[in-house]
């Protein structure tokens, strides 16, 4: 069986979270991939019924998905997941942990082979109007959208470990993936391609400076690396309101298939898809109980 869920922008929404782990309890899928801003607003309270979670690594997504784990048992499935650019940095170490405790693989600008494919993780988006910029870098070059604020600027909760002022998107996927080969590789993005039906914002008509903004927020980078590369499947999030504007939660770019779970509602937005087949690929949106 190779049937795979992908969610993305759960934003620390219980609601999603619990969605999800009924999904996974009654349809017991293969493979579970989340891509990125899995964690709620810093100012933001979180609660479970009448109890506040404090640390929602710790206190709510380690122990959901322990729970999973222990009734599915050897059914467990595999499941890979990285940060967006919402979820603060300082946070990543419980993603660690939780990869210790086998729960999930953290994919973080990383890879993992698994039988015939290759898994590849990359958080960072282009620069955003956002403060935060844990997750965010120079997409080809050091340019900055009208509007948006420079990833050197703004502000983190760690200290990078790398130069903010230079690094770019371009060069990260470069040495990510040098020559290997695309023809099974899966990439869980979480900035969709740029100038796609993925990464359509709702920003008609406005201007900053008087000059007007683009619609199109995704990443060039990541459009190249389509568009050259042609990777097997690739799965984004980050722009929760594209998929609303342009009708397409889906597109294809050569032999590459992309997906998009990112989703303007309450509910969950599920890409469900197989690993070895997904041109028959659907979106269900889950209502909250």
């Amino acid at each position: 069986m190779t049937t795979s869920y992908f969610v993305s922008d759960l934003h620390g929404q219980v609601s999603r979270y619990e969605s999800l782990f009924k999904e996974i309890l009654n349809k017991k899928p293969s493979f579970v991939f989340l891509g990125g801003d899995l964690l709620p607003h810093v100012r933001k309270s979180t609660w479970l019924k009448d109890k506040q979670i404090e640390d929602f690594v710790s206190d709510y997504m380690i122990p959901g998905f322990r729970k999973v784990q222990k009734h599915l048992g050897c059914n467990y499935p595999e499941i890979f997941l990285i940060m967006g650019n919402d979820d603060h940095r300082a946070e990543e170490e419980k993603f660690r942990i939780g990869e210790s405790m086998e729960l999930w693989r953290y994919l973080n600008n990383s890879r993992f082979k698994f039988g015939p494919y290759m898994f590849y993780g990359y958080p960072f988006v282009p620069p955003t109007p956002f403060q935060l910029k844990d997750w965010e870098k120079y997409d080809v070059s050091r340019y900055t959208d009208p509007g948006c604020i420079s990833p050197d600027e703004g502000y983190r909760s760690m200290t990078p470990d790398y130069d903010p002022a230079y690094s770019t998107i371009l060069n990260d996927l470069e040495l990510l993936t040098k020559d290997a080969t695309m023809e099974k590789a899966v990439f869980l993005f979480h900035s969709p391609p740029y100038q796609s039906d993925l990464d359509r914002a709702a920003l008609d008509g406005k201007m900053v400076d008087h000059v007007p903004l683009d619609v199109h927020v995704g990443s060039i980078a990541i459009q190249r690396f389509i568009e050259e590369k042609q990777p097997y499947i690739t799965l984004h999030g980050h722009v929760h309101e594209s998929a609303a504007i342009t009708g397409k939660w889906k597109q294809q770019f050569g032999r590459t298939i992309s997906f998009s779970a990112a989703h303007d509602g309450p509910e969950l937005s599920l890409v469900i898809f197989k690993l070895d087949d997904p041109s028959k690929a659907e979106r269900i949106l889950i209502h909250p109980e």
